[in-house]
């Protein structure tokens, strides 16, 4: 009797179960807060990169960043962040490290161009 109880029990709580899926490209997550200095890295390893300052950007809270004033947005999942509001919207990338990431380009392919969190770069102001 209580093993059909217990049936029973179980059978009437799997409808109000949560559902839990995965996120198509990992896990949802969010960018270090800063500004990120993007910069060209050449085809020749030995020469220095080249500051590239139309793409930079600063990362705000709540999966959101700013260029020049302007407000967007970004999901990140996994190693993939994608601009989805905003100047850069459309924009992809991939995370190289927990403080950088390589633009990809058309194809969709990683690009050339890496932007990097630090505390050189330009000053931009709050707005």
């Amino acid at each position: 009797m209580r093993v059909r109880f217990t049936l029973l029990a179980m059978a009437v709580q799997l409808p109000f179960a949560p559902v839990v899926q995965a996120v198509p490209g990992g896990q949802i997550g969010t960018l270090p807060t800063g500004f990120y200095r993007c910069e060209m890295q050449g085809a020749d390893t030995s020469l220095a990169p080249v500051h590239v300052p139309d793409n930079d950007f600063r990362v705000r809270l709540s999966s959101s960043y700013s260029v020049d004033g302007r407000r967007g947005s970004y999901l990140l999942t996994g190693d993939r962040m994608v601009i989805t509001g905003g100047p850069f919207e459309g924009q992809e990338f991939l995370r190289i490290s927990e403080s950088s990431l390589r633009k990809l380009n058309s194809e969709l392919q990683p690009g050339n161009i890496i932007c990097s969190l630090g505390s050189a770069g330009k000053v931009e102001a709050t707005g």
